[in-house]
């Protein structure tokens, strides 16, 4: 499942640097996830990195975008595939 932030994001850039997979930009006031890059760290990680990162708590599970972990697993080959092909 992708991650989500909140409303109640500070826009403090906690989050950016942890993550992994780029997959946190600033957006219109708050930081958003892009939900095609966030796999909640699986495959590099046991948890999320960028959740002990947020000073307020503002990401949460995105309800929206439920992924198994086999999922989330076949989404970290897709985008190391597309970065080894330069993004073609």
């Amino acid at each position: 499942m992708a991650l989500k932030i909140t409303d109640d994001c500070i826009a403090c850039a906690a989050c950016v640097e942890p993550c992994p997979n780029q997959a946190i930009s600033e957006g219109p006031g708050i930081y958003v996830i892009d939900p095609e890059r966030c796999r909640e760290c699986v495959g590099d990680y046991d948890a999320p990195q960028c959740v002990p990162h947020c000073p307020v708590d503002a990401i949460i599970p995105d309800p929206e975008r439920r992924e198994t972990r086999g999922e989330l697993l076949a989404k970290k080959e897709r985008t190391a595939d597309s970065a080894e092909s330069g993004g073609n």
